[in-house]
Formats: C-alpha cells, structure tokens, sequence
C-alpha cells in the first residue's frame, strides 16, 4: 500500500505517537525519515524541540521551509552521527522501505538513551479501504496475493531485535478525504498500477471501474477512505 494521500490525512497518526510518547514543550524530538515535515510540525506545535533527517536532500529543503522552527540535515537512517541525545525518536512510515531497518530502530535506540522509539506502520489490508484501488484494478494486475494470515508479530520482533523494549502498541484511524473525482484518481492514474492499468484497458475502462468501486465510499460529492495504521512504541536502553 502506498504512503500517499491527501494532504492532512496523517495528523490523527501524529498524535497517536506524540501521546504514545508524552511529547510536551521542551521534549527533544527526532524525526528519521523527515519528508515534508508533517511530523515535525505536529511536534514543534506542541512544543517540542524538533530535529528532522531524511536520505533525500529535496526532502530536508521542503521540510525546512515548511517547519522553520526545527532544524533539518540530510542523514541516513542508518547512520545518524552526531545526532542526540533526544528523549524521542519517531519513524513515521518509514521502516517499511528500509533496506535496513532494524539497523535504523538500533541508530534510533542509540540516539535516545533511556528514550522512547515510535514506529508506525499501515494496519491490516482489510482495515484499509485503499484495498478498493487493487480489487477495483484486479482485472488488468492477475491474481492478488491473498493477505497474510495472523501470525507471529513482526514488527514487535524487528523492534526487540533491535535491543528495544515494546512498551505498547494501538491502531488509529486516518481519513483519506478527496473532494471529487478527479482528485482520486489523479493520483492513480501516475502511479505505476494505474498506468500498468490503463495500458491494458485504457483510461476510460479504468475511471469506471474505480469509480463504481468506490461508490460504498461516497462522502458529498467526494469520497472518504479509512485506513487503519499501527503505532508501536518502545523504550530504548539506558547507556551503560
């Protein structure tokens, strides 16, 4: 499932992880995998004294100018250098396109001694109403792979790896608000599904599809998708 969506869907998930975390004023906050800079503005406006990093230097740009209060670098998750000590660390929506993650969460542990480590991810597919976009492009995709069944729990084993201790972990519900059509399948349409799609069948074949797909999810004369994401936070040991 892909990380986009409407501006402002995530603040929900912001929150979750700065009350997970009892972020206030003066809380040192690190935000690993920056972006934009969503997250750090939701923590500096509780507050917070709020440093971001991202791999992507156009990221760390954007996020500067969007959130002047904190301070941006550009930094591999893997490696933070001289970051920290903070008392908290938030990867929002980052582990799943790590190479390494669990080095990432033992960096985080590293940086925030005796700290928290908040880690979120998306929730089940069929907590998801983004699921509607694959079934409603299954046609022209081929056979879905069938959503994994209840299992052991991943995430709470990479984290523990990492030489954290889970503390808890909770889902939050985000709204994904489009305000007509064309807002929601804009974006579908330049995603490499949505191409691969109107290839097949062409672009008229793929709008009608969605769109009748999507009809269980009318809001007005738009559409709202709820998705459900997990938040996990740990604790990170104290340095000998």
């Amino acid at each position: 499932m892909t990380e986009e969506g409407p501006r402002g869907w995530a603040e929900p998930l912001y929150g979750a992880v700065l009350d997970a975390t009892g972020v206030g004023p003066g809380t040192r906050v690190l935000d690993v995998g920056c972006g934009g800079g969503g997250f750090s503005r939701a923590a500096v406006a509780r507050g917070a004294r709020v440093h971001g990093v991202d791999g992507d230097p156009s990221a760390v740009a954007l996020a500067a100018r969007e959130v002047p209060e904190a301070t941006f670098a550009v930094a591999d998750a893997t490696d933070l250098g001289g970051v920290g000590p903070v008392d908290v660390v938030g990867l929002v929506q980052l582990v799943a396109h790590l190479r390494d993650p669990r080095g990432a969460l033992r960096e985080a542990a590293r940086v925030a001694p005796g700290g928290f480590v908040a880690v979120t991810v998306w929730g089940a597919e069929q907590d998801c109403d983004v699921r509607a976009f694959g079934e409603a492009l299954a046609p022209w995709l081929g056979p879905r792979r069938p959503p994994p069944e209840d299992g052991p729990d991943l995430l709470a084993d990479l984290v523990t790896g990492a030489g954290l201790e889970v503390l808890g972990s909770a889902q939050v519900v985000c709204a994904f608000r489009y305000p007509d059509a064309d807002a929601v399948l804009g974006p579908l349409f330049d995603s490499g599904l949505g191409r691969h799609a109107m290839n097949a069948a062409g672009p008229a074949a793929v709008r009608e599809a969605v769109l009748e797909r999507l009809e269980r999810h009318r809001d007005g004369d738009g559409y709202r998708l709820d998705n459900t994401f997990r938040v996990l936070t740990a604790r990170a040991p104290a340095q000998q």
